[in-house]
């Protein structure tokens, strides 16, 4: 999938006008990209559309105009695009309560390198995490982790030609496994070369 440039984002001016449209499309394009891993947790995976959304939102709030200044931004996104043989996705542990997200994050240490994907016919894929920095701390794990998974070209072709595929978190406090939805499955396959 290819990277984003400058020239592929509006200009605040641009985006002002439209940023409700594109805010639209974005969020229904999301609803193929979530998939939840039981109560408290979701998988939301990126692509280029999902990264220039984040992008232009981060120009708009921050008031970015600079071009070293955007392009510090792209430096910082572009990393979460697919490059045809992964998978890149945010992980986040969903607790709306404050106390409960803080007794379930010291409970949860490590749950980022938990989370797996599943090809049918293969074994498991498990993330590479946090490529950026450590988000973890001996007593507790961060709300949000950055995952990627790679994938052997033999898989690719397996998906691509139908199989299944299945999701989960092997975690002794948090466990489930899931069949990824046809809709967020056929988003994935789309994300391979």
């Amino acid at each position: 999938m290819e990277k984003l440039t400058r020239a592929d984002l509006f200009s605040l001016e641009q985006y002002a006008q439209v940023r409700k449209d594109f805010r639209a499309k974005v969020l229904e394009h999301k609803k193929n990209r979530r998939l939840p891993l039981g109560e408290h947790a979701a998988l939301y995976f990126e692509d280029r559309l999902t990264m220039q959304y984040q992008i232009q939102e981060m120009l708009r709030i921050e008031r970015i105009f600079e071009p070293e200044e955007i392009q510090a931004e792209l430096d910082v996104y572009n990393p979460l695009i697919p490059d045809g043989h992964n998978w890149k996705a945010s992980f986040m542990l969903e607790y709306p309560d404050l106390e409960e997200r803080r007794r379930a994050l010291a409970r949860l240490v490590g749950i980022e390198h938990k989370v797996w994907l599943q090809v049918a016919g293969f074994e498991r894929l498990w993330p590479i995490a946090n490529e950026d920095l450590d988000r973890s701390h001996p007593d507790k794990t961060a709300s949000v982790h950055f995952l990627r998974f790679e994938l052997t070209p033999e898989m690719i072709a397996a998906v691509k030609g139908g199989a299944g595929l299945r999701a989960g978190i092997d975690h002794p406090n948090y466990t489930v496994e899931v069949e990824v939805p046809d809709n967020v499955r056929a988003s994935l396959v789309a994300d391979l070369a």
